[in-house]
């Protein structure tokens, strides 16, 4: 038995069959519907969404979506060889830009030295040999001479003090003027320096008559210290008038002993002392030898004449042989004290003999006038 007819709904919507797409066997092409136009996608949402149909063998794409990958893959390409043809191009360029910049400014640096040789090569050379020069100089304490003197004598010292040093600093003397003149030198240290003494020495001397002790002694003191005299231009008043002084007693000090000399090396047995010393900070202010003479001076009245005075005055005066032994002076020095020691015991022998051959006469006298007599 039949049922009764079917009726079509209304409101469900019959697919047109040919509106649909259909499958064909030829790579399942999708067969456009006439009178429309093929929906085109844009690349990347092709990217994105590539169509995917149930057979998984047979996977349609269309033309137009292939021609514009392979378009984009060449653009990139030409890109990415465009960079890498622009990269090698610059990096060449940079390379020989550098190269030849650097080579340029080798070529321009050494032409340049070459024309400042020519133009003041003997210059330059005078320079360097100025400053090795001063370098030698200043390092070993050379002279002009290329003499090895004590250190305090350096390169910046004035003519007159170096000239002091190799000809008299350390030398025995033995004249009462000299000494008398020296040991005045000694006292006015402690106003005045080495260099100024010796730049006004030939002032000192007008003033102090030649330092000779007995004309020193009769000498004015009112005149020598009043305002406006020459003497006082060099020294203070207190300093001055111990010049005075100290020659008043050293006339005592001949009358007593026959010179001054003999009574101030009768303090190192008429030889003078070697010091030998090495470096400049072993060279004392003041010894136990200069401390003996200061007390027996001042005793006899002398002024201005503590012991660091005195050592300075042994020292000028050569009773004591303080140059450093690198000093060139020193040897000759030493050579001058030991030649002054064999004098002094010839002249010591000398003087035993005679007072032998006295004490033989007197006595030999003395037996012919008891022989006569008896």
């Amino acid at each position: 038995m039949s049922g009764p007819p079917r009726v079509r709904s209304m409101n469900v919507a019959v697919a047109d069959p040919e509106t649909r797409p259909v499958l064909v066997p030829a790579c399942n092409k999708v067969r456009p519907v006439d009178g429309r136009k093929p929906v085109k996608k844009s690349a990347p949402e092709m990217e994105k969404k590539p169509v995917v149909h149930s057979n998984p063998q047979c996977v349609s794409v269309p033309p137009a979506i292939l021609k514009r990958q392979e378009h984009h893959q060449a653009m990139l390409k030409n890109l990415s060889m465009n960079a890498s043809c622009s990269s090698d191009a610059s990096s060449t360029d940079s390379s020989t830009h550098s190269s030849g910049a650097s080579s340029s400014g080798k070529v321009a640096r050494r032409v340049s030295v070459a024309l400042r040789k020519k133009q003041s090569g003997p210059k330059m050379e005078k320079v360097n040999s100025d400053n090795a020069g001063a370098l030698d100089v200043a390092d070993s304490s050379d002279s002009l001479e290329g003499k090895k003197r004590c250190t305090w004598v350096t390169p910046n010292t004035e003519p007159c003090y170096v000239a002091f040093h190799d000809e008299e600093w350390g030398v025995p003397v033995h004249d009462d003027r000299k000494l008398f003149e020296l040991l005045s030198f000694s006292g006015a240290l402690a106003e005045l320096t080495w260099p100024t003494i010796l730049s006004k020495r030939q002032l000192f001397r007008e003033v102090f008559l030649d330092f000779d002790p007995s004309a020193v002694s009769r000498m004015n003191e009112k005149k020598t210290v009043a305002p406006g005299s020459p003497a006082n231009s060099l020294l203070s008043e207190l300093r001055l008038r111990s010049i005075i002084e100290n020659a008043r007693q050293m006339c005592k000090v001949i009358e007593e002993f026959g010179s001054f000399d003999t009574f101030i090396w009768n303090f190192v047995n008429h030889k003078p002392i070697v010091s030998q010393f090495r470096y400049p900070r072993q060279v004392p202010v003041k010894s136990p030898k200069a401390e003996v003479i200061s007390k027996d001076l001042v005793r006899r009245g002398f002024r201005s004449v503590g012991p660091t005075v005195i050592y300075t005055f042994i020292q000028v005066a050569g009773l004591t042989n303080d140059h450093l032994i690198s000093c060139f002076r020193f040897k000759e020095c030493t050579s001058n004290a030991e030649a002054m020691g064999k004098e002094s015991s010839l002249n010591s022998k000398v003087k035993e003999k005679a007072n032998e051959e006295q004490t033989e006469v007197g006595l030999l006298l003395a037996v012919n006038k008891l022989s006569f007599t008896s």
